[in-house]
Formats: C-alpha cells, sequence, structure tokens
C-alpha cells in the first residue's frame, strides 16, 4: 500500500506529511496469544484473593461486580451483594468521572473484585480497569466457579 500524503495543520498553515494508512494497526511481531495476555494481565493485578477472602473484603466494602452474561448468572444463581454489570460497559460503569458511572463508584481508590465464570475474562477485565486508574481492581480466583464450589451464598435469580 502507498502511502498518501495529507495535509495537518501546523502554526501559520498547511504542511504535508507522509501518512503510512497503516498506523495504529497492531504488529504481527509484536502480537500475543490470549494466554500470553491473560499472564500479562494477572501479573498487573493486586492479590486475587480466594472466595473466603472476596466474602470478607465485601464485607468490609470491597465491591463485587458480577459480569456474568445473562444466562450463566440465570443457571449459576447470584452473589447476594454483587453489582451485576454487563461485560459491554463495564469501563463507562465503573469510570468514576464518567456520566455513566455505577451509583456505587465513588473514586479511584473504591476496591473491585470482578467475577466471571471461571476467572478468565474478569482478570482481563480488571486489568483494563487498573489501566482506568482504579488502582484496588483485581478479579476473583477461580471466578464464580470456585465462589459456588466453596459453599458460599448464592442466590437464585428473582428469589432476593
Amino acid at each position: 500500500m502507498t502511502p498518501k500524503t495529507v495535509h495537518v495543520p501546523a502554526a501559520g498553515g498547511l504542511r504535508s506529511k507522509r501518512h503510512d494508512a497503516k498506523a495504529g494497526v497492531p504488529d504481527r511481531r509484536t502480537a500475543k496469544t490470549a494466554d500470553e495476555l491473560l499472564m500479562e494481565a494477572r501479573a498487573s493485578l493486586p492479590r486475587r484473593p480466594p472466595p473466603a477472602e472476596a466474602l470478607a473484603a465485601q464485607a468490609r466494602g470491597a465491591l463485587l461486580i458480577d459480569i456474568r452474561g445473562g444466562g450463566q448468572r440465570r443457571a449459576g444463581g447470584l452473589i447476594p451483594g454483587a453489582i451485576l454489570l454487563p461485560r459491554n460497559s463495564l469501563e463507562w460503569r465503573c469510570d468514576p468521572t464518567g456520566q455513566w458511572r455505577h451509583p456505587a463508584m465513588a473514586d479511584r481508590d473504591q476496591h473491585l473484585i470482578l467475577i466471571f465464570q471461571e476467572g478468565f475474562q474478569s482478570s482481563l477485565a480488571a486489568a483494563t480497569l487498573q489501566r482506568l486508574g482504579l488502582v484496588h481492581a483485581t478479579d476473583l480466583d477461580g471466578g464464580f466457579a470456585a465462589w459456588a464450589a466453596a459453599g458460599l451464598p448464592v442466590t437464585r435469580p428473582g428469589s432476593g
């Protein structure tokens, strides 16, 4: 593909600049596997609590945020007191400066523990929240499956 010339405003007028149409496209030489992305995400997170520690953290004010899909929540149940946020709107709902934030999102120091079914997607999502400046965002080690297996409280949707 041949570069095209674009005109960029500059002080006193326009100047020409060569522009590569592939700018912003990831370099295949630096592409990563999904497992590598997961390892990087988990390395960036504060300690990932096991279920019993997450329950204790919730009692101390941490927000448990369930990002599982509706089908998974209906099939497996709900963690009492957990906030239900769709994964596809998580960043907007957790940004404490955003107009779409969840009412419980007070500031960037809020302790957040994300929950997905087994903890893979929640690790990636928590790492994204870290990039928003939510330095206490992490996820539940083992996810909802570990919570339920530990015999911790689970309610059926609509029974609460």
